[in-house]
């Protein structure tokens, strides 16, 4: 029951929404600002301050990004079953504060020494609060409304606006700063974002309406040990923060726990379609897995951003732009920036070509993204050949890579997310959006052997640019085949006998694939 505060705020808006929304836009801006600032300094941190090879580097990259898509399966099923949204997003944003504090400890670099155990005590607290904060916020802007509330969707996409404009700025201050200045600086800026973000959700909390606390406080309230439950919870986190600093420091560990999962995990998925669903719910399934392992293949290649597209950035183009040379951490605010300018002119496309009966199906899109992506890559390599050898490739071409990237992520990341809530039923719907998520941390570690690839002893741009060219044809490959497939796929959808209960139909039969603003980089909230 609404306490009177909770009454009196109810009726408050601002822009016709109701006020928690924005306490939610800032506190999740401030923490992307801290994350993707964070991101875009790593890899240059981990082979210039920590003196890892390009190859290990790129292997802990792509450890670290996949632990933080797997956490929140985690972090959602305690908020689920016990502490509720708000307090699992409190409690994350305070890990994650910590997190980014202990990052400011450089020590003297190299691999020696206590400071460099202090940094995979950043890392795994930043994984764990990334667990807990992540999905849950993205909830409770959806608690805030009915689910007839017409401004459920703009409200969805305000609040993506802030992680992409967060992202954007964290990137450019943040790697200013830290490739500028000094890490400390950068990561400091990085903290402090954290910090700002975490002061506004606790400030913000009357106006989120008493949404997003325990459906069970009195469990919450139980005493274990003569401890509070929800203390016990708490101090098990901290615990799993341990777990994650082994983890991190052992990558094969986590390819392997991601590759036994992972079959586990789609063995399941397909003996439960195959021996319990009829015919059409185990076609849709079918359909519903095709498209995940080709998103792995998709993240594997996209997320080269952070790790090797970032040194290549960072040594061989010219990046310099009206005369000032731009730290290549930068750079990793132009995806951000495109998703901010493209996705609007997406979602209206979609639309325009739906009500003239030509948009494309889920998995044409699919296709339609992954050769984007792979065009991406055969333009910088285009770029590095016509500059020529011993030449610094000209900007112009990062800005093209990135633009080719965000189009087709546009195409491929809310269609999916959209797709998986079309394609299950009622009942699997948990686990098949799980499995999604799950396909993007595999895919965030795969990126990080193929910049292994391109990091090889003794290998320079050359290295870099052919298996560039490699992923790049590779890509446009499977991506047209694809597009050939795609009206086999459609099929498997049976999109005439979706009814309303099974997926909300995410708009009218083919019609209105998912507006592309509510994307953000990697998946990817």
């Amino acid at each position: 029951m609404a306490t009177s505060s909770h009454a009196a705020e109810e009726g408050k808006t601002l822009l016709g929404h109701p006020r928690g929304l924005f306490v939610l836009f800032f506190a999740e801006m401030w923490e992307r600002f801290s994350y993707y600032g964070m991101r875009g300094l790593l890899i240059f941190y981990l082979v210039q301050h920590w003196m890892f090879s390009d190859s290990e580097a790129s292997v802990i990259y792509g450890a670290y990004t996949a632990l933080v898509y797997i956490t929140p399966v985690i972090g959602g099923y305690l908020a689920d079953r016990y502490l509720g949204q708000r307090k699992a997003v409190l409690f994350g944003a305070v890990m994650l504060t910590i997190g980014h504090g202990l990052m400011a400890v450089e020590g003297d670099g190299g691999q020696q020494g206590f400071a460099i155990s202090v940094f995979w005590l950043a890392l795994s607290f930043i994984i764990v609060g990334s667990g807990f904060l992540k999905a849950n916020i993205s909830v409770i802007v959806g608690q805030l409304y009915s689910r007839t509330d017409i401004r459920r969707d703009p409200a969805y996409t305000i609040f993506y606006m802030g992680i992409n404009l967060g992202a954007a700025l964290g990137a450019i201050v943040a790697g200013w700063l830290g490739q500028t200045y000094g890490w400390a600086y950068g990561f400091g800026a990085a903290g402090i974002g954290m910090l700002l973000g975490l002061l506004v959700f606790i400030w913000g909390k009357p106006m989120l309406l008493g949404r997003g606390e325990s459906r069970f406080p009195e469990t919450l309230e139980k005493r274990v040990g003569g401890i509070r439950f929800e203390w016990v919870l708490y101090a098990l986190s901290f615990a799993f923060v341990g777990v994650v600093w082994l983890l991190i420091q052992n990558q094969d560990l986590v390819g392997w726990m991601l590759g036994i999962a992972g079959i586990i995990l789609v063995g399941y998925v397909l003996f439960t379609a195959v021996f319990k669903l009829p015919r059409d719910d185990r076609d849709r399934i079918f359909a519903a897995i095709y498209l995940i392992f080709g998103s792995i293949l998709f993240w594997a290649l996209f997320e080269q951003a952070g790790s090797s597209l970032n040194l290549y950035t960072d040594r061989s183009v010219d990046r310099t732009i009206f005369g000032i040379e731009v730290p290549a951490a930068v750079f990793q605010s132009i995806n951000s920036i495109y998703i901010i300018l493209f996705a609007p002119v997406f979602a209206w496309l979609w639309t325009w070509l739906a009500r003239k009966g030509l948009e494309p199906s889920a998995p044409a899109k699919f296709g339609i993204g992954v050769v984007q992506l792979g065009a991406g890559f055969l333009v910088l390599v285009a770029g590095a050949h016509a500059a020529g050898t011993g030449n610094l490739t000209p900007v112009l071409f990062i800005f093209l890579i990135y633009l080719l990237h965000t189009t087709g992520e546009l195409c491929l990341s809310p269609v999916g997310l959209s797709a998986m809530n079309r394609l299950a039923p009622a009942h699997l719907a948990g686990l098949i959006m799980g499995t999604w998520f799950f396909a993007s941390a595999t895919g965030n570690f795969a990126a990080g052997l193929i910049a292994s690839a391109t990091g090889a002893e003794g290998a320079g741009e050359d290295r870099v640019l052919e298996v560039y060219s490699t992923v790049g044809w590779t890509a446009i490959g499977v991506g047209v085949a694809m597009i050939i497939i795609a009206p086999l796929v459609r099929r498997l959808m049976h999109l005439d006998t979706l009814r309303d209960e099974d997926a909300h139909l995410a708009g009218e039969a083919e019609m209105g694939e998912p507006s592309a603003a509510g994307v953000h980089p990697a998946s990817r909230s």
